[in-house]
């Protein structure tokens, strides 16, 4: 089989979708299928990543959150769909790319699935666009039923997210989580050269965010967590690894609550082979976004057999069971999320067995089988 991903993200942007995309791709492409994506980016990373599989089309970023970028006219990439032979269009995001593979569908007759990875709820609304909340909602929903009603099939990775697809009445929704590769995260993976890397702390118990800084992702309640445990602790070092907009933002928010350079750590951008050696390297992933539609990172940190910490949104209870393979606090309340820290580390061995056996249910084989099984109900359709 050939598949054409579309997607209005891509590296060096390291989130959920990328994480997914490249994911499936090596996993269909170890199994004899072909993947080609087609992606939006800047000129500096269509000649960095741009290859004989990958076309990266130029636009304008997007300025909340400048790893993105809009293609301005990435049309032409329909007429790379016959030469390659494709027999499927999956469009990874609904936006100008995702668009561009709709549109090269309907014109061309190619089947296309298209998956929901991002949760348009009002904590992003108003991150981004905080004027007018309401209308934009309401507009930006028209389109994504729009958009979603006109794919085949939809992909959803969480059944919460499907319920909610569904409510809206996007009714040809499959659930596929997005998987991990349980050859590379997993409990053999070596910690030491995350901590000889960005010198962690070795005599403290490390308490890890993984994700994008930015607001929709709640990092002022993990730093406010981690600031009410110093006062109790000095056994617990907390670390932020990832980049975004508000970075320096969260750095000073760090120092205005008292914390030092000591007691939490930014890391910045991690690179790919180092994330299973972070994992390994820490006592507990925090997780506090009421955003997410799957949560990736906390498959990973269980697959290296690390409790998580998570806000109980209804996403993340799909994937975190308290006292099994990690705890849930009250969404948005740092003293909840600190009691819930504290609990993990004080008995973290007792949810290593259940973190793993979680992260084995979405190991990047499993969950292939039914990303497969979706594309050829989609094609015999």
């Amino acid at each position: 089989m050939r598949v054409a991903f579309y997607s209005d993200t891509y590296l060096p942007a390291v989130d959920g979708v990328v994480t997914s995309m490249l994911a499936f791709k090596k996993e269909l492409e170890r199994r004899g299928n072909k993947v080609y994506i087609f992606a939006s980016g800047t000129l500096q990373n269509k000649k960095k990543y741009e290859s004989k599989d990958v076309f990266i089309y130029t636009g304008i970023k997007f300025r909340p959150y400048p790893q993105y970028s809009a293609a301005i006219f990435p049309y032409h990439s329909i007429l790379k769909l016959d030469d390659y032979g494709i027999d499927l269009i999956h469009a990874q995001t609904p936006f100008t790319m995702g668009f561009n593979g709709l549109l090269a569908a309907k014109l061309a007759k190619y089947p296309i699935v298209g998956s929901f990875h991002t949760l348009f709820n009002y904590s992003l609304l108003t991150t981004y666009y905080p004027k007018n909340i309401r209308k934009t909602k309401k507009y930006l929903w028209k389109y994504i039923k729009f958009f979603y009603r006109r794919c085949d099939r939809v992909i959803a990775p969480s059944n919460t997210v499907a319920h909610i697809l569904r409510k809206y009445k996007i009714n040809n929704v499959d659930v596929v989580p997005n998987g991990i590769d349980t050859k590379v995260f997993n409990e053999r993976a070596n910690p030491e050269k995350a901590i000889s890397n960005f010198e962690l702390r070795k005599d403290k118990k490390i308490v890890l965010y993984m994700g994008r800084i930015s607001k929709e992702k709640s990092i002022d309640i993990f730093i406010k967590a981690a600031a009410h445990l110093a006062k109790k602790r000095d056994d617990i070092y907390f670390v932020l690894g990832g980049t975004g907009p508000l970075l320096t933002h969260y750095i000073k928010m760090a120092r205005r609550v008292g914390l030092s350079k000591e007691q939490i750590s930014f890391l910045g951008f991690i690179d790919q082979h180092l994330m299973p050696s972070l994992y390994a390297a820490s006592d507990a992933l925090c997780l506090p976004s009421a955003f997410e539609t799957q949560g990736i990172v906390c498959l990973e940190a269980m697959a290296t057999g690390k409790p998580v910490v998570a806000a109980d949104t209804p996403v993340l209870k799909e994937f975190v069971k308290s006292g099994y393979n990690g705890e849930t606090f009250e969404k948005g309340s740092y003293l909840d999320c600190a009691r819930k820290i504290e609990k993990v580390l004080n008995n973290s061995s007792a949810y290593k067995k259940g973190a793993i056996s979680t992260a084995k249910e979405f190991s990047i084989e499993r969950v292939t089988n039914k990303l497969l099984d979706v594309y050829k109900k989609t094609i015999n359709e």
